[in-house]
Formats: C-alpha cells, sequence, structure tokens
C-alpha cells in the first residue's frame, strides 16, 4: 500500500516507517519538524515538509494519492496540557479534523491513528480492558477520546475504517541501532533515567515512595516502541482487508515499578544514577496495567521487545549512539 506517515520523523513514527518499509509498503513522511527530526528519516522514503494546521499543506499531501494514512501529529505531555488547552485543541482536535477533511476530500480510506491510555483516567479496575470507563483526567486525554470519538463520526458519515491504537507507555528504541534520534524535552521515566546516567541531570526524581505496591512505587506498562510500530502495521493490514474500524489496547501486561527500572538500569549502563524520593504527584495512580488480549485476538500481536532489560539497553545504546554521556 501507499501510506502517508503524519509525523513520521518523529520518535514513535520513524519506528512505525521502518516497520511499514519492512512490510513492502511505499511509505511518505508528512511532519514539520517541530519535534521530529531529519535525523530519524529513511532516504528511501519521500518527505513532505508540512503542518497539519494548513489544510493546502494536507491537500497537497494527499492528492498524491494514498491508500492508507498513519496520524502521530499529536501533542502529547499531559501536564502542559492542562496549563496550555488552547494549544492542545488547535494541534490535536482542529489539526485532526483538517486531516480527516483532507484524507476524504482525496479518497483515501484506511487510517491508523496514535490513541492513548490517558482516555480511561484512573482506573477502575487492572488489567485495563477496552471496555473500562473513559474518564480522562488531563486534557490530552480528552482530545485523544474526542478525536476517537470524531473518527467513529466519519467511519459512519464517510466511510472513513480507523483504528485507534490506545498505547500504555512507550519506551525504547529500534534494536537494530536505527532510528536513534532522541526525543525533544522528555518526560518520562526512562529518558529522565538516562539523562540521569548519562550526566545531563545531576540527579532524578522517584514520585512517591509509599504507594500500596511492591516496592512502595509506581507500577506501570512499558511496551516497547518497535512492538507498538509492528502493531501499527497489523492494525492497517486488518482495517483494509476487512473493512472495519477497530479500537484496542496496546500494554505489555506487565507492570514495572519505579524503582525495578532503576535498579535495571543502573547494571546495564554501571551508572550510579541518583535519585530523590519526593512527595507523590497529584493524579498518579499507583498501578497502570492493560491487557492486550483483544490486540492478540484481532491483530494476533504480542510484544516481543518489551522487556526491562531489552526496554533499557536498547535507549541506553541510543544515547550513546547521539554522544550524551559526559565525560
Amino acid at each position: 500500500m501507499k501510506v502517508l506517515v503524519i509525523g513520521g520523523a518523529g520518535y514513535i513514527g520513524s519506528h512505525v516507517v521502518k516497520q511499514l518499509m519492512k512490510n513492502g509498503h511505499k511509505v511518505t513522511v508528512f511532519d514539520n519538524l517541530s519535534s521530529g527530526l531529519r535525523q530519524n528519516l529513511f532516504k528511501e522514503n519521500d518527505f513532505i515538509y508540512g503542518n497539519i494546521l494548513i489544510e493546502r499543506d494536507l491537500d497537497k499531501a494527499f492528492e498524491q494519492g494514498f491508500d492508507a494514512f498513519i496520524h502521530l501529529a499529536a501533542f502529547k505531555a499531559a501536564g502542559e496540557s492542562m496549563v496550555e488547552p488552547e494549544k492542545y485543541s488547535i494541534n490535536n482536535l482542529n489539526g485532526t479534523i483538517n486531516i480527516l477533511n483532507s484524507a476524504v476530500k482525496h479518497n483515501c480510506k484506511y487510517m491508523v491513528f496514535s490513541s492513548s491510555a490517558a482516555v480511561f483516567g484512573e482506573p477502575k479496575y487492572l488489567p485495563i480492558d477496552e471496555a473500562h470507563p473513559k474518564n480522562p483526567e488531563n486534557y490530552y486525554g480528552f482530545t485523544k477520546l474526542n478525536i476517537e470519538e470524531i473518527m467513529a463520526w466519519y467511519d459512519k458519515l464517510r466511510g472513513l475504517k480507523f483504528a485507534a491504537l490506545r498505547y500504555f507507555n512507550a519506551a525504547g528504541y529500534d534494536p537494530e541501532g536505527f532510528p536513534c534520534g532522541l526525543e525533544q524535552n522528555p518526560a518520562n521515566l526512562l529518558p529522565v533515567i538516562m539523562e540521569t546516567a548519562c550526566g545531563m541531570r545531576s540527579k532524578m526524581k522517584v514520585f512517591g515512595s509509599d504507594y500500596d505496591t511492591r516496592d512502595g512505587t509506581c507500577i506501570r506498562d512499558y511496551v516497547h516502541v518497535t512492538d507498538l510500530a509492528v502493531a501499527h502495521v497489523k492494525a492497517l493490514d486488518y482495517i483494509s482487508k476487512n473493512n472495519e474500524s477497530l479500537i484496542c489496547n496496546l500494554g505489555s501486561e506487565t507492570g514495572v515499578s519505579v524503582k525495578e527500572m532503576l535498579e535495571e538500569a543502573r547494571k546495564i549502563t554501571g551508572k550510579e544514577i541518583p535519585a530523590d524520593f519526593v512527595e507523590r504527584r497529584p493524579g498518579d495512580p499507583a498501578e497502570l496495567v492493560a491487557t492486550s488480549a483483544y490486540a492478540r485476538e484481532k491483530l494476533g500481536w504480542k510484544p516481543e521487545y518489551s522487556d526491562v532489560h531489552t526496554l533499557l539497553d536498547s535507549t541506553w545504546k541510543a544515547y550513546l549512539a547521539n554522544g550524551k554521556l559526559k565525560k
């Protein structure tokens, strides 16, 4: 298939591009490089510099005639979304509507969207499945849920078939070493650990040590970015072959605590990684773990790289490859 990857120069997007190419798809990347990197582009692909907020940019892209597109261009910082909701409204909501309108106009029939576990909010039960109540606790999560609802209407009214993939915690880097462009201004646990290991930070903070978990720190479900990328390809194959839309969770089904991640990182990097245990952050659940049974059933997907060692080892190698280790 001829596939347009919107946000394809970004962290997750570039890994998706690689898996699409491995599966024989012809890929074009559309990105404004606000957080994506030229470093992540593959020479085999066409690249369109464009902005999802500019309708003519999207029309110029879609008029090239794509069978499908993958949308990875939403802003994703939950904390920032609570301080700057206008920014998230414009980019995530308006930008997505622009994409959908252009796709429909140019008869592009299939899309895969990177949704989020943030649509669920505080867990009512674990593991979280697709039927879990949706009650986002931040504006970012609201925008993702709202986009899912908009896509369902475009399916009903315009026949645009979609897959919405609800990620839990994306982590790791390509095991083969490319792409390896680092996320810009990361706030997630693994990049913070690596920045501390490299000496880019003098120490890191662990928020809360008195949760009702096995070691007192938060437990999260981490999914390797390559596993996520594979799921995008499988989801695209599913909706195009069955001509039906799909919403599913993507998790490793294995919870890892902050302390466990930190201890394994010290072994892999050989660094002390100083950490201060501080007060809990408001709104942080003690544990978040998914079930991916539905993704297994519908897509035949199961994570292969999402063990703690591979997550950390591939991330450490990416930081070393980018020359981040301070002498």
